[in-house]
């Protein structure tokens, strides 16, 4: 069994029993585990209080097979990070044909792909900062001249900011790379943006209001994240109305030159200059506490259940090849 995807089928539901037998896929086995677990756990425990008839699964310990065995007949994609968000899962999904939620393979696999979504992005016409990628310790020398200092050193489909060092002299250049390499084998420099750091989540096609997000910290890394008490969110952000709209429209410009959609968050930089750079995408962003698409969706004036609700709904663009009458060669 295979699934088709046609936008044209997405629709709202209005009673639980529309959406069947749903999985919650939370967990895995990625370095954002942890952080998977609290989203799943808080998605699942929102669409139960909704009547939805949710259960919890992890990937790490079982296989995906058992979906079928236990008659899901849709996936809500809790699991962040490589081999949640990268694609992978969501061709296991396709092959055993079952719809799950945002965006399809190819806007996972390049949405988890920050130096591809660049050059997309780039190629779109939205700017990022200037980046050079590091193959090993001949690249230091390029990426010194070209970005300057500070600069930031990444791993490529990590999320969460696992990986990432903020260099402020030449001689941290080795270390930092030696960090990003140990969890990923690509590897880039950024150009250091001194400015203020921005989101934009996205919802069915729509963007939420913006947040500006403030931290005591060299920059917004997984302890500012999930760990402190310190971070601010200002929602709405306090862009003008023409700047909210343009970042706004970068962020779903963003979206579409990956290939991504349902739901996810842009992320930008703003510039000395108040011009926004991308950063990155996010197509399976956090759901917890401390996670920014709920903050958005409640300025919104939606809900953490009803949030849950309506990224389930983005499922619906997928069906069952059989269930369209059309079936396989």
């Amino acid at each position: 069994m295979r699934l088709q995807h046609d936008p044209a089928w997405f629709r709202r539901a209005t009673r639980p029993e529309e959406f069947g037998r749903v999985a919650v896929l939370f967990g895995g086995d990625s370095s954002e585990r942890e952080v998977s677990l609290l989203s799943g756990n808080a998605v699942l425990e929102a669409l139960r209080r909704r009547g939805v008839d949710a259960q919890g699964f992890d990937p790490r310990d079982r296989a995906l097979p058992e979906l079928l065995e236990r008659g899901i007949t849709r996936v809500w994609i809790a699991l962040h990070g490589p081999g949640g968000e990268d694609g992978t899962l969501q061709g296991a999904l396709e092959y055993l044909g079952v719809p799950y939620t945002g965006s399809g393979v190819m806007g996972s696999a390049i949405g988890m792909d920050k130096l591809r979504t660049k050059r997309l992005a780039r190629a779109a016409g939205i700017m990022t900062p200037e980046a050079i990628e590091l193959a090993g310790p001949g690249d230091f020398e390029l990426a010194l001249e070209r970005l300057k200092l500070p600069l930031i050193v990444k791993p490529a489909t990590q999320g969460s900011s696992v990986g990432m060092t903020k260099v402020a002299h030449a001689q941290e250049l080795a270390a930092a790379f030696a960090a990003a390499r140990a969890t990923d084998p690509r590897v880039f420099a950024e150009a250091w943006i001194t400015g203020r750091e921005y989101t934009v989540a996205l919802l069915q096609g729509e963007a939420l209001p913006s947040i500006r997000i403030e931290t005591p910290r060299d920059f917004y890394d997984y302890e500012a994240k999930y760990l402190r008490e310190d971070t601010r969110y200002i929602c709405p952000s306090g862009l003008s109305g023409p700047a909210e709209q343009h970042l706004e429209n970068l962020a779903l410009a963003a979206f579409e030159a990956a290939g991504a959609e349902g739901w996810g968050r842009a992320d930008f930089m703003m510039d000395v200059s108040g011009r926004p750079l991308l950063i990155e995408i996010n197509t399976v962003p956090g759901m917890t506490g401390h996670s920014l698409v709920p903050m958005a969706a409640r300025a919104a004036g939606i809900d953490f259940e009803e949030l849950a609700w309506r990224v389930l709904e983005t499922s619906f663009v997928r069906r069952p090849a059989a269930a369209t009458g059309e079936g396989g060669r």
